[in-house]
């Protein structure tokens, strides 16, 4: 702690916000807000214009605040039971934002790669190709700094409710050719790598799979600790349930700073979850810690086996909820598929 930090003094409730921002200082609003483009189009048909960003450190003070205020309004009070609700809404109004943002960036990219295939010599369309683009920037900032404001409050309502939050996805010069038409190139390639990145992770593989009762978080943090400790850079592939052994898991992995991969259901009837486990073991991982549930996860555990994967598998305590009877199809239970193992 600095000096300066080991002075500040917090009396009220309504100190907190600032004093936790000053002590947790995080470089992604700086990165997000403290370096804006030097122009920037806000509105579609605009100008380009000098526009500024919020402070960084205001940024951050202010997105706490959001979360700690009402925390500490609702706490203790009749309302107590619904303030994580209230608070998952906030931080989910900015997750809906940003994808809306990141659509329109998509549609512009498309407008770009398009423009990119009809090349036309002349000021008009040189000047409409760098605003698209210009554009297109423009929103991609934006769409940083929401998911900015997004992971931040996240990280308030986690720290203030001890559960994770989760959402309900070269060229060649010619007589034509002119430097926006390398630009715009260019910048297609940056940012399908940067897309790329963003939903791909590119760490090893950690598989983890449960039933959405499950309560016993202890065994599954200290598994995931050990497994980090061998592999530093895992991604940890989720099947995206929103309580149980998969929030448990995605609350450590927001504490520890690890990527992951919610692998919901895409389509419908009862081979989808199946269908699932099989496209998880083409991820090719180097772990899988699974949880005693239905037969869903005793075919995970089944689909792990015959690769060779290291399996970490927990059995329901005794004293668990009974989760749902298998439905017809869904095969072995969990015991049986470990006994055959």
């Amino acid at each position: 702690m600095t000096k300066k930090s080991a002075k500040k003094t917090v009396s009220t409730f309504a100190d907190l916000p600032e004093l936790i921002a000053e002590e947790t200082a995080n470089p992604a609003f700086e990165a997000s807000f403290g370096d804006p483009l030097p122009l920037s189009i806000i509105e579609p048909g605009d100008e380009p214009g000098e526009h500024t960003m919020p402070e960084p450190f205001t940024a951050q003070k202010v997105c706490g605040e959001l979360i700690t205020s009402l925390y500490c309004l609702l706490t203790d009070t009749r309302l107590d039971p619904l303030a994580p609700q209230i608070a998952w809404g906030i931080v989910n109004s900015f997750h809906f934002v940003a994808g809306t943002v990141e659509r329109q960036e998509d549609r512009l990219a498309d407008k770009i790669r398009d423009m990119t295939r009809r090349m036309e010599p002349g000021e008009v369309f040189n000047k409409d190709l760098e605003d698209t683009q210009l554009q297109c920037r423009s929103l991609a900032e934006q769409r940083a700094a929401i998911e900015t404001l997004r992971d931040y409050a996240a990280a308030m309502y986690r720290a203030c409710w001890r559960r994770a939050w989760a959402p309900t996805k070269g060229s060649k010069a010619s007589s034509v050719t002119t430097a926006s038409y390398i630009n715009a190139l260019d910048f297609l390639q940056e940012r399908a790598l940067a897309k790329r990145e963003k939903h791909q992770p590119q760490g090893p593989v950690v598989i983890l799979s449960g039933p959405a009762m499950w309560e016993e978080w202890q065994p599954l943090w200290a598994k995931l600790s050990e497994i980090k400790a061998r592999v530093p850079h895992m991604t940890l592939v989720t099947t995206g349930q929103r309580k149980g052994a998969d929030a448990i898991a995605a609350a450590w992995a927001a504490r520890e700073g690890v990527p992951v991969v919610a692998y919901g259901l895409y389509g419908g009837g009862r081979k989808a979850p199946y269908q699932r486990n099989r496209k998880m073991g083409e991820l090719e991982p180097v772990e899988a810690v699974l949880c005693e549930g239905s037969g869903i996860q005793a075919n995970l555990y089944q689909t792990m086996r015959k690769q060779g994967v290291p399996i970490h598998a927990f059995r329901k305590p005794k004293d668990a909820p009974a989760s749902r009877k298998p439905q017809n199809g869904e095969g072995d239970t969990f015991r049986q598929a470990r006994r055959s193992a």
